[in-house]
């Protein structure tokens, strides 16, 4: 998409079925290395990026571009993707981190022991884990927060077609423990700059909702992030700055197993940001209480998700989004494809679900989930709270193909692609070739096919010594040419 470039961290759960493979840290561990020593998928980071959150080889760079780790608040693997500006690069990166994780399993002759889950919750463990967005935008310091205000409404209300889907629900108290069914962990990173903590009960009163997180959000805006999670997390890094162009980092997102649902998501949200740098979304869009709002539109049995505004108006969910979008049909069509298939595809949802979010079933999550779900207890004379119905929920996020129930609706032609089993399995090694990425990329496989033992890789530039570094300032940039200059000295 024109002058935007987006990426997605996705934060895995994982699941140990045979206890003789260790436990959960050790598993991690292994399938870690065994992604960058026995695949050699990329470069094992050196040197520590954060001495607190990414040590010395607890994750490193791929030669897709993109970056594997183990994330230390609650040890798990996180994917992020490289640096897109096509959507079709984009969904294709995201599942290839699905890819590269089954393929270590494959090598370790783990796939029947160990599984991995593109969700975003631990039902009956209290715990939430995210997939988290990046965006690089344009924005004067003196009008970012303002603008943000602006993009809350938006990022609230889109879960009516981003949203994922849950079997149940959660509940936080801040004074009572004794209905707490979170364990706290061993590690001291799990509570760095926490500074007040909460119960999390199951809520029996819910049946199914259309977010996955939104029960555990508890702020519009933070830096901080366990126990005080937010819709946006600012950062102020070398991820994707540049310039004046500064990286925004979306907390309250979840892991679309539907490659549509994720392209639509991405696409949305990055024609919202187009608006917002043009200062074309005026402040009659905000919201009264956004966390209100974005619990009652996730659990609304009605489907009606009407919220109320700051002036004291009430307007459904379907017609707040469709400010955002008759202002980018006006502004932004015909631009490129990319945008043209997002205006089309938004309106389209958007019509559907006001006359029948089912027959949406072939495209979004909640839809999709809902509806295989709901089958399955009508047929087997369940409710909605037995434990098999929680332990569906977790199967249609099942990474393996073989496994799981998303895909099992895709290979029956039940879901909508956006791209082939042939694009995501060549983005496990290929990075996109209109960003920064690509000459990242080029630089690591040469590094990995020299066996070079002394290097720091980092988002924005490749370090081997004083005389030979390739600087990748301009994320729009492919640094083909340096890169292979680079490649000559070493």
């Amino acid at each position: 998409m024109e002058n935007r470039i987006f990426g997605i961290e996705t934060e895995f759960g994982c699941l140990v079925r045979d206890d003789s493979v260790g436990r959960l840290e050790r598993v991690v561990e292994k399938i870690k290395d065994c992604v960058f020593y026995r695949l050699r998928r990329g470069l094992i980071d050196l040197h520590s990026r954060d001495f607190a959150f990414e040590p010395a080889r607890g994750g490193g760079f791929l030669v897709n571009g993109g970056r594997l780790y183990i994330d230390a608040v609650g040890d798990h693997e996180e994917y992020a993707t490289p640096e897109c500006s096509r959507l079709a690069d984009l969904v294709a990166h995201e599942k290839a981190g699905h890819r590269i994780l089954q393929e270590a399993l494959a090598m370790l002759g783990w796939q029947e022991k160990v599984a991995f889950y593109n969700n975003a919750v631990d039902h009956f463990g209290g715990h939430t884990f995210g997939c988290h967005e990046n965006y690089l935008v344009s924005i004067e310091d003196r009008y970012f927060l303002e603008s943000l205000y602006n993009l809350l409404p938006f990022l609230v209300t889109r879960q009516i077609f981003a949203g994922t889907g849950r079997v149940g629900g959660h509940r936080l108290n801040y004074t009572d423990f004794s209905n707490n069914i979170m364990d706290l962990g061993e590690h001291e990173m799990d509570y760095v700059w926490v500074s007040r903590f909460y119960a999390v009960e199951i809520d029996p009163t819910v049946d199914f909702q259309l977010s996955q997180r939104a029960d555990h959000i508890v702020k519009t805006i933070s830096s901080r992030v366990r126990f005080n999670r937010a819709i946006i997390n600012p950062k102020w890094d070398s991820y994707y700055s540049y310039n004046s162009m500064h990286r925004l980092h979306i907390l309250f997102g979840e892991g679309n197993m539907s490659e549509y649902a994720t392209a639509l998501k991405i696409g949305s949200t990055s024609l919202v940001l187009d608006l917002l740098e043009r200062n074309l979304i005026k402040p009659d869009v905000r919201l009264a209480d956004p966390l209100e709002a974005l619990r009652h539109i996730s659990r609304d049995p009605s489907w009606r998700w009407i919220v109320r505004r700051y002036d004291g108006s009430t307007i459904s969910a379907i017609d707040l989004q469709r400010i955002y979008l008759q202002q980018a049909q006006e502004h932004l069509a015909g631009r490129d494809s990319d945008t043209d298939w997002v205006l089309q595809e938004w309106e389209f949802v958007l019509d559907a679900l006001e006359l029948d979010p089912m027959s949406l079933d072939d495209r979004l999550d909640w839809v999709a989930k809902r509806k295989l779900l709901d089958a399955f207890r009508q047929q087997e004379g369940l409710s909605w709270h037995d434990d098999v119905m929680f332990s569906l929920d977790m199967e249609y996020h099942n990474t393996d193909p073989r496994r799981g129930l998303y895909y099992g609706l895709a290979e029956a032609g039940l879901m909508q692609r956006f791209v082939t089993d042939e694009d995501i399995q060549n983005a496990t090694t290929t990075a996109p070739d209109n960003t920064r990425a690509y000459g990242r990329s080029r630089a690591i496989q040469h590094l990995l096919a020299s066996r070079n033992r002394a290097y720091i890789v980092d988002w924005d530039m490749v370090y081997v010594d004083k005389g030979r570094q390739l600087e990748l300032r301009n994320p729009f940039r492919t640094y083909e040419k340096e890169a292979e200059r680079f490649i000559r000295s070493l």
